[in-house]
């Protein structure tokens, strides 16, 4: 007799992909409402589906200018989805829990340890209380800064406005801005401060502590006590390091000259602007360089960091640091002759690699089949293309100006890439795959010449 489908008897992943589900289109139900935008009328429905789920997967990607469409409670709708989407939906519920006094079960257990990406469901419940606590605190302060800053161009209570809208929007890697009704030109980003140290500063701290995961700000919170790190710590902090120092140096030398970004710039406004858009693409979405006047060299690098991410249990996406830095490893013990795979002294088990390379050729599919229907549905350019596929999936958010142009067929692919993006592509995987059965037997070993 088969077993009666209810909620309890769904795996962890299931109900994470059936959570963002929800959410998202609870959020593009309250954003169709005519309250939710400046002249009072209704947002199609495709519209604010693509809003909600970018907002929920944190990407940033938009087919309005968030000022100038939506009104105070359609930007409160974003930034709460932001928020519960950056945090985890499962978070959000235990916070509930919490506040509630109900005692968390071993199934809500499974699903924060899925949630969060964490190694087991030991020590699981504390850290969603560093979870809160980090995120409230590194926001609140965030916050403070913006709001003085922007004090000095606008009225305090827009000030206060938007600082807490943008400390939320940049710690959560969602890249959603307000500066459109500053401008007076939709989707300006961050463009009016390039030259500022303070804005970049700030908005880079946020970005950089979102995209490494909470496990490993709690590491280095502690380490004044603890006087170690783990292997997880030590991989994402130096490759996290590397990327983005390299990346700056890449695009310093790239865009130098070119008078579509960094050409009017003074030396320092070139400096900023080089660190923010190497930052950027670790899944944050903001951008003080114009994405589409960008040479080809700059948007293809960028392409590249977007697609790798921020790091796991974090605000972002991509295949992310680690899976990176295990398959370089691989690459270089291969080449090197040797059997196993090193990291920081610590040997990898077998069933890492696999996953790594599970997790990055799911990916390459992925952005590799939806931009090819992409390019045969949408007349535009196909470096445009893969850019806008590639940020999706990384839940980044830059844009070289053609979402707001894409069909609704195109916006409805885009929208299912960030989702995906969001959750990963394994995660997808395990919660559409049947349950699995042990196998009886096993099939003989057999050889195939590679190279």
């Amino acid at each position: 007799m088969p077993r009666k489908f209810t909620l309890w008897n769904l795996t962890p992943p299931q109900i994470l992909v059936l959570g963002f589900a929800g959410i998202i289109l609870l959020g593009a139900l309250l954003l169709m409402l005519p309250v939710s935008s400046t002249d009072g009328r209704m947002t199609p429905f495709i519209d604010a589906l693509f809003t909600s789920t970018s907002a929920t997967c944190v990407t940033g990607l938009v087919v309005v200018d968030t000022s100038l469409h939506w009104s105070i409670f359609g930007q409160i709708v974003i930034i709460s989805l932001i928020q519960i989407g950056g945090l985890g939906f499962m978070s959000m519920a235990t916070l509930i829990f919490f506040l509630t006094g109900r005692r968390i079960s071993l199934k809500e257990r499974l699903l924060l340890q899925e949630a969060m990406n964490h190694g087991s469901m030991d020590g699981v419940v504390r850290l969603f209380r560093k979870v809160i606590l980090y995120s409230l605190t590194i926001e609140g302060i965030a916050a403070v800064i913006f709001t003085i800053r922007w004090s000095f161009d606008m009225p305090f209570g827009q000030a206060l406005y938007f600082g807490m809208f943008h400390a939320v929007s940049m710690f959560n890697n969602a890249g959603f801005d307000l500066f459109g009704q500053i401008s007076g030109t939709p989707f300006t980003s961050l463009t009016l401060y390039a030259n500022d140290f303070v804005i970049n500063f700030t908005a880079c701290a946020l970005i950089i502590l979102g995209g490494l995961g909470f496990m490993v700000i709690s590491e280095v919170v502690e380490y004044r006590k603890c006087k170690k790190l783990s292997l997880h710590a030590k991989v994402v902090l130096s490759m996290t390091a590397f990327l983005i120092v390299a990346g700056a140096v890449i695009v310093f030398i790239f865009e130098y000259t070119n008078p579509r970004t960094m050409g009017p710039l003074p030396l320092h406004g070139k400096i900023l602007s080089a660190f923010f858009q190497s930052v950027t693409p670790r899944t944050a979405g903001a951008n003080t360089l114009d994405i589409g006047g960008m040479r080809q060299a700059t948007l293809f690098f960028t392409i590249i960091l977007m697609f790798i991410g921020a790091s796991p249990g974090s605000t972002g996406g991509g295949i992310k640091t680690t899976t990176f830095t295990v398959l370089v490893a691989a690459m270089i013990s291969m080449i090197r002759g040797k059997e196993d795979i090193v990291v920081y002294r610590n040997r990898l088990n077998q069933n890492r690699i696999m996953k790594a390379t599970t997790m990055t050729l799911l990916a390459l599919f992925m952005v590799t089949f939806v931009s090819m229907i992409l390019s045969t549905t949408e007349p535009y350019h196909f470096l445009k293309i893969l850019f806008e596929v590639t940020s999706a999936f990384g839940t980044v958010g830059l844009t070289m100006g053609l979402t707001p142009d894409l069909t609704d067929f195109g916006r409805v692919m885009i929208a299912l890439t960030m989702f995906a993006g969001r959750l990963g592509p394994l995660t997808l995987a395990y919660a559409l795959q049947p349950k699995p059965e042990k196998e009886m037997y096993r099939y003989p070993e057999g050889k195939i010449t590679i190279g």
